[in-house]
């Protein structure tokens, strides 16, 4: 089953639960794939191409949340998590910091990175191999943080 399908049965079960928190997520992910699909000019939507809308209305939620909740606005936060939750729902589970390490320390010895001067190699065969299963800003940190 396709994630369009999944996300069409999952509204059908939210709006005869009337849950509208489920509802009001699912609607903005149909939203957002419904975009990529007319954007395309026509190509077929892959399922990469589904993930990475996915990862990025993730990480619009968590930007969101921060700034949110930085400004005291508890009522607009509870909104961001509640949509983060459902998409998050949709996505692989996310490595931990131990194992983004561990890619990252396999990636260093792969390359033969030794200085920072090594990090755009590094980083762009990590995102590369840890798309969507870590967080972009995780992984630069922890590149950073074992190349110096």
């Amino acid at each position: 089953m396709s994630l369009s399908e999944q996300i069409s049965e999952q509204m059908k079960t939210a709006m005869k639960a009337k849950d509208a928190v489920s509802l009001r997520s699912l609607r903005a992910i149909k939203s957002a794939l419904m975009l990529l699909a007319t954007q395309e000019g026509g190509k077929p939507v892959t399922e990469e191409d589904e993930m990475a809308t996915l990862v990025k209305m993730a990480k619009q939620r968590k930007d969101s949340l921060t700034i949110y909740k930085e400004q005291g606005r508890e009522d607009l936060a509870v909104i961001e998590e509640e949509e983060l939750a459902v998409i998050e729902t949709f996505l692989p589970a996310q490595m931990s910091e131990e194992e983004v390490a561990a890619e990252v320390n396999a990636i260093i010895a792969q390359t033969g990175a030794s200085s920072m001067k090594d990090m755009g190699k590094v980083m762009g065969m990590a995102n590369s191999k840890l798309k969507g299963r870590a967080d972009g800003k995780m992984i630069a940190d922890m590149v950073k943080k074992l190349l110096s």
